[in-house]
């Protein structure tokens, strides 16, 4: 297969672009006590939890310009998380986020690396347990952190 040469010279400066990033940007995982990691942490676990205790913490931290990505493949905004006819409502039980480690790229950036469960039910009403690994991407902008885009995936259950 060949790769045309504009497309090869694209994947030279994208490379070459991370590459330079990672070089001049200090990249280090956070320490548990920092505060702002403390902040971090505890949105992300009452949004891990939102299935089985409500609150406002998407419409308070998901930034406007928030894209998605669920463990199906699909794409979905800020408005469709706040439009979410099960959003307020408790429809799973022994919710909880078990693990979230925090990334500082820069003084700007962080990425969590996160997992959370919860047991919920198919549409036959039979329990399951749902476990999702995921990395949430965060941003400082206006002097707020706000989350721009999240990756899930479905982790098997053993």
């Amino acid at each position: 297969m060949r790769v045309p040469v504009a497309s090869f010279a694209f994947g030279v400066v994208t490379l070459g672009f991370f590459a330079n990033v990672a070089h001049t940007q200090q990249i280090q995982w956070a320490s548990e006590s920092d505060p702002t990691v403390k902040m971090m942490v505890e949105v992300e676990r009452k949004w891990a939890v939102e299935e089985c205790v409500p609150s406002d913490v998407d419409k308070e931290f998901l930034a406007d310009d928030f894209v998605g990505t669920a463990p199906d493949g699909s794409r979905y905004s800020k408005a469709d998380v706040l439009a979410d006819p099960l959003r307020g409502t408790v429809y799973a039980r022994e919710c909880k986020l078990l693990s979230a480690h925090v990334r500082f790229i820069g003084d700007k950036v962080a990425m969590i690396y996160g997992s959370e469960t919860s047991i919920r039910k198919d549409k036959s009403g039979r329990e399951f347990n749902r476990t999702l690994v995921w990395t949430d991407t965060w941003l400082k902008r206006n002097g707020k952190w706000q989350i721009i885009a999240v990756q899930d995936a479905l982790a098997p259950n053993p």
